[in-house]
């Protein structure tokens, strides 16, 4: 079983602020325009609790503003999404046994609030052990509930199995269920959330809606449970590789996350019509399976596709590489769904991010198309977000550092600079259609990037996996990233003295930061 578990960090000081932000003064990003993408980049502030100190921060502080002593965190592969009424929510982690921190803005993504730990026994939890701290997944609902709030998830690993922590009251207050997985010993869960209409159960809370987890259990099968109640029990369990699969992709597939389409509509007919998608890679066929002997044979992307609410799921084939060297199981695989409907899968083959594109609901594909492009030479870590019809954004970690025969990024020399890079099509269902491509952040790490999870040897400040999500309001987009750099410019946290000014990494700054999108196309 490959792992993705993020070991636990610990410093004893703050981290100062990442880089001051282009703007703090307004209060709603530009209306989107035709040009270039900008991004205004800042730090969070995380929670000093746990009896340790993750952050300077209070459940309510917001930043940028609340200065460098209070805006730093000490948290690592993040996750975000936005709900219907363009409000943000992300999430990071603190390593196993310290705790997940949220963060929530209602400006755009101009700035965040510091929210509860959703896992935290209680907000003055000081025992110095939390449940969560692993991998993190967010989910939002579809629709609001009676308080005017759309329903809230955050997912974490606590080891034995996986915490859903659901709000009702936009993240002021979490309910948390310790053991939502049906399978024990779960690793990289994901979360995903729609409306509880098609509960087989008859009784959905009110403003309670559909939550499905997925998750690779003790066999490396891909697990999928759901819940029709706002996330608290999850008595619905499948598995999203079918049988006619299940003899090579059981035990050896690289798993990606879950998405649900939502109800969307074209003509006289639904086309979203609630359907799950679970992405993932693998081996080919039974005979690449044994003849590569596993991981370095996942040439094939698929995607588990399930019209029954998850149910069952039938597997059709992406993309299959010729090359049965050449592996997409690279953290991770991801797939998106826009609003009427097309699906989007994207993924990487640990140089390049490719998309492909469906419009039948996943049962038939067109791609690859390569994404990134010059300076980006090397791109990794790919995650998308997809708004009107054919509008889709793709981030990923690049490097202007082109590989030699044989390099990956693993080893690559100290000089190799990697960005978040923010690439836009407003034509994703053309065939050909090309990307705009932006560096989002400043330097964010030099060198090596190790992909393999706990099994790493190599430099892991980055961790797996980023993300990004858009405004419904403003189609303007905000990223949350890992950065593991000291900015000399910056004000620094007198009480930092383990996160020194250097030109290279530094482990003990590894942060959570925020790259949210100023001017440029919006894709709603």
């Amino acid at each position: 079983m490959r792992s993705h578990l993020r070991p636990r960090i610990v410093v004893a000081a703050a981290i100062p602020l990442t880089i001051a932000a282009l703007t703090a003064g307004s209060t709603a990003p530009a209306p989107a325009g035709t040009g270039a993408a900008t991004f205004t980049n800042f730090e969070p502030a995380g929670l000093k609790t746990f009896g340790l100190d993750e952050g300077g921060g209070s459940v309510g502080t917001k930043c940028p503003g609340a200065g460098p002593s209070k805006c730093y965190n000490v948290a690592g592969e993040p996750a975000i999404r936005a709900d219907e009424k363009g409000n943000f929510y992300a999430a990071s982690e603190n390593g196993l046994g310290a705790g997940t921190e949220a963060w929530k803005s209602t400006d755009g993504g101009l700035h965040y609030v510091t929210l509860p730990s959703p896992n935290a026994v209680s907000t003055g939890n000081d025992s110095g052990i939390a449940p969560g701290g692993g991998d993190v997944d967010v989910a939002v609902g579809d629709d609001t509930n009676s308080a005017g709030f759309v329903p809230l998830h955050i997912a974490s690993l606590n080891l034995a199995n996986i915490d859903v922590s659901n709000s009702q009251d936009g993240g002021k207050s979490f309910v948390l269920q310790p053991a939502a997985a049906k399978m024990v010993g779960d690793d990289r869960e994901w979360i995903a959330a729609d409306d509880s209409h098609q509960s087989p159960f008859k009784v959905p809370l009110e403003g309670g809606d559909k939550v499905c987890i997925s998750y690779h259990d003790t066999v490396q099968n891909i697990s999928v449970d759901c819940d029709y109640n706002g996330g608290l029990l999850f008595p619905q369990h499948s598995s999203a590789i079918d049988p006619s699969h299940a003899a090579y992709l059981v035990a050896n597939n690289a798993i990606g996350n879950l998405a649900i389409a939502r109800d969307t509509f074209e003509g006289d007919h639904t086309k979203g019509n609630h359907t799950l998608y679970q992405i993932f890679s693998g081996p080919k066929d039974l005979a690449g399976d044994i003849a590569c002997g596993g991981f370095t044979c996942y040439n094939a992307v698929y995607m588990g596709v399930s019209t029954d609410g998850g149910v069952t799921f039938t597997d059709y084939p992406v993309h299959i590489n010729p090359d049965v060297n050449v592996s997409y199981g690279h953290q991770f695989t991801n797939v998106s769904v826009d609003r009427t409907g097309n699906v989007y899968a994207v993924y990487s083959d640990n140089h390049n991010i490719f998309y492909s594109f469906s419009t039948t609901q996943g049962t038939t594909w067109q791609g690859p198309f390569r994404v990134n492009r010059t300076p980006a030479n090397t791109a990794i870590f790919p995650w998308s977000v997809s708004g009107d019809s054919g509008k889709l954004d793709v981030v990923y970690y690049g490097t202007s550092h082109s590989p030699a025969a044989g390099e990956t990024p693993d080893n690559y020399p100290a000089s190799a600079a990697w960005h978040v890079y923010f690439a836009q099509n407003l034509n994703a269902t053309t065939a050909g259609s090309t990307f705009t491509q932006v560096a989002a952040s400043p330097v964010n790490h030099y060198g090596g990037v190790c992909e393999s999870g706990v099994g790493c040897t190599g430099n892991r400040d980055l961790y797996d996996d980023f993300g990004v999500a858009a405004s419904p309001t403003t189609g303007m987009a905000s990223i949350v990233y890992t950065d593991d750099q000291f900015r000399a410019s910056d004000a620094r946290n007198p009480n930092a003295p383990s996160c020194r000014a250097a030109t290279t990494n530094s482990g003990s700054c590894v942060h959570t930061a925020f790259a949210t999108q100023l001017t440029g196309p919006g894709i709603y």
